[in-house]
């Protein structure tokens, strides 16, 4: 099982901005939601098939603790409430299915994967645009 353990900074981002157009976010917000996410700060703290994650941004800090298999609360990117299904996708890769609790939207998700090399990728998505978000530990 891979250790998704520690404090990670972003390297690279693609599509941010695409996916918050997808889940409807108006464009004033959308420039600062893209401005504060440039830098989050992520801390991940596992334990077996636990995970508390904690991704900490200019404007907004989040914080989810969930175990793989259980459903559980969260946001969407966008804010909106949500029930997340996390599942083991590969030996290095969750994936992690999203239900709104209330109105209607975009099919939403993530997956964080373990590379080879150390880095963690996240990949959010809204229907079918996908935004990739590579960070490496601090």
């Amino acid at each position: 099982m891979p250790n998704f353990s520690g404090n990670w900074k972003m390297k690279s981002s693609e599509n941010f901005e695409e996916l918050l157009k997808a889940l409807g976010v108006n464009v004033m917000l959308r420039k600062i939601a893209v401005a504060a996410a440039s830098k989050p700060a992520v801390e991940i703290r596992q334990d077996g098939e636990s995970f508390y994650i904690k991704t900490s941004t200019t404007v907004r800090t989040t914080e989810i603790s969930f175990c793989i298999g259980q459903e559980f609360e969260e946001q969407t990117v966008d804010g909106r409430p949500c029930k997340s299904l996390a599942k083991w996708a590969s030996e290095n890769k969750m994936v992690c299915e999203q239900r709104l609790l209330r109105g209607e939207g975009p099919k939403t998700g993530w997956s964080r994967e373990m590379t080879n090399d150390g880095e963690l990728i996240l990949t959010m998505t809204a229907d079918d645009v996908v935004c990739t978000r590579v960070y490496v530990r601090e």
